[in-house]
């Protein structure tokens, strides 16, 4: 703990532990909007690669691939990435190179970052590699296992995981106990949908926060979660980057956001709660049960005034259904069942039966949602937003650039809504917005997107990185046609 702390101290940082917290970072400087805090590389980290999608172990690219001739797991861009993992991927080469050929496909990126985790382990165990303070096996098994929280068909789910992990390393010094222990720290498993969600281990995206990997990443682990953080996790390649999105004073807890935060009180709850084993306590969600609450709970996940001139929000009335909360009008609860009940249907059966690549289809399914929606949600209803996310996606693929933008508009009203105002995902939606009026033409418009998107991401993303090199190129040359057309109509 000591060289812990001699270490976080010159980055003006310090750790602690709280009572009801456990372990967490404290400032003991101040920090401005946009200031690193803290800048780690991961212990280990993986690409999150599939069946459609592959992604170089180097730099996690995903153009120009030569998958490892040995292994036929890992793939690599060039000869730069694939010598700089070699040290490590040369002890992962050779297990895996002993499985068959059919459970190599069971090798999942979670069963290969446990498998690299233990391999570091012994590299620096060896002394092959260097180990540091921050840079060590010593903070994994500082993490809370959560093996407790477990039920019996997850627990059989890790030991199975765990079990592969034995079988690809054939170390008996390891027992499958460990293994399924480390599991438990790092991923939740939910069954249901066989999904795998990160709970010490971090999801790595790339500029747009589109995710590409997974991590760990120690010290960012012991950063604790607030719905309303004053810091931001980005990625710059594998490299985690936590910056202020506002001024934090010396003895403030940094905390980051480990969820979506765009969701009711009891949404956020219960997936902190699934996924992270904690209930938060930020200054957002002790205000659960009060009026304020209770009305932005009801916007968001509620239902419409029946009135379209009314913009009230609606409760449930006893067994009478849902009663305006600024007109009075009721609405059954028939009524909002029956269009619920619509929603559902189209949502499970025809966007499962539409065939691949029929984007047209998918835009008329998706548009008949829509106006469902748009009848028993609140405007600023989450379930529309994302309707209306998922339209702007199809369309832009499409090349429907006009009708693109009218819902790329809608969105960033949304957002406005339910999102900080230095949030990375608003400031990337207003980039959206700027490149398709500037392609449509519409040049000033697409100046105020830009300069609003670097507003907010040069606080997110920092201004050095290519990404954000780039954005603001675009708005140079937007400012540059802007001057362009305004002298030549003085002509």
């Amino acid at each position: 703990m000591e060289e812990l702390q001699n270490v976080v101290r010159d980055g003006g940082l310090a750790v602690s532990n709280l009572p009801e917290k456990g372990r967490c970072l404290l400032t003991t400087k101040n920090f401005h909007p946009g200031e690193v805090i803290l800048r780690q590389e991961p212990y280990v980290c993986v690409p999150n690669n599939s069946s459609t999608v592959s992604r170089c172990d180097g730099c996690f690219a995903s153009e120009n691939l030569k998958k490892c001739s040995a292994c036929q797991v890992v793939w690599y861009c060039g000869s730069t990435c694939q010598k700089s993992e070699w040290k490590l991927h040369r002890l992962e080469c050779s297990a895996l190179s002993r499985l068959e050929k059919e459970k190599r496909k069971a090798v999942t990126p979670s069963i290969r970052l446990m498998v690299r985790l233990y391999l570091r382990r012994e590299l620096q165990n060896e002394m092959f590699i260097p180990t540091g303070v921050t840079d060590s096996y010593n903070f994994v098994e500082s993490l809370v296992s959560h093996l407790k929280e477990l039920d019996e068909k997850q627990l059989v789910l890790y030991a199975q995981m765990a079990n592969l992990v034995h079988l690809i390393l054939q170390w008996p010094e390891i027992n499958l106990k460990e293994i399924a222990e480390n599991f438990s720290k790092f991923w939740h498993l939910i069954l249901h949908n066989e999904m795998q969600l990160a709970c010490n281990a971090h999801t790595i995206c790339d500029c747009e926060l589109r995710p590409v990997g997974t991590g760990l990443y120690p010290i960012v682990s012991i950063i604790n979660h607030s719905c309303l953080p004053n810091a931001v996790l980005i990625f710059e390649g594998k490299s985690s980057v936590v910056r202020a999105v506002e001024h934090i004073p010396e003895g403030a807890e940094v905390s980051i956001a480990y969820i979506d935060t765009a969701g009711s009180t009891m949404t956020r709850q219960k997936a902190l709660k699934e996924q992270y084993f904690f209930t938060c306590t930020c200054t957002r969600c002790i205000k659960v049960g009060q009026h304020d609450d209770i009305q932005e709970n009801a916007i968001l996940e509620g239902y419409r005034c029946k009135d379209d001139r009314c913009n009230g929000f609606l409760l449930r009335d006893s067994d009478k259904g849902f009663t305006c909360q600024t007109c009075g009008l009721l609405r059954s609860k028939e009524e909002v069942k029956r269009i619920v009940c619509e929603i559902t249907a189209i949502s499970d059966k025809k966007l499962k039966s539409t065939s691949p690549g029929n984007h047209k289809e998918v835009i008329s399914i998706y548009k008949m949602i829509e106006k469902l929606q748009m009848e028993l949600c609140h405007p600023f209803s989450i379930s529309l937003m994302r309707t209306q996310e998922e339209l702007l996606k199809i369309l832009m693929e499409l090349g429907d650039w006009r009708e693109a933008l009218a819902y790329c508009r809608l969105t960033i009203t949304g957002y406005q809504r339910v999102y900080p105002e230095l949030h990375p995902l608003l400031g990337l939606q207003y980039y959206t917005c700027g490149k398709i009026e500037w392609l449509l033409g519409y040049t000033e418009d697409a100046i105020k997107s830009l300069t609003r998107a670097v507003d907010i991401l040069r606080i997110t993303h920092g201004t050095n990185s290519p990404f954000m090199k780039e954005l603001v190129m675009k708005l140079d040359e937007a400012h540059a046609e802007a001057s362009y057309n305004l002298s030549s109509k003085d002509e």
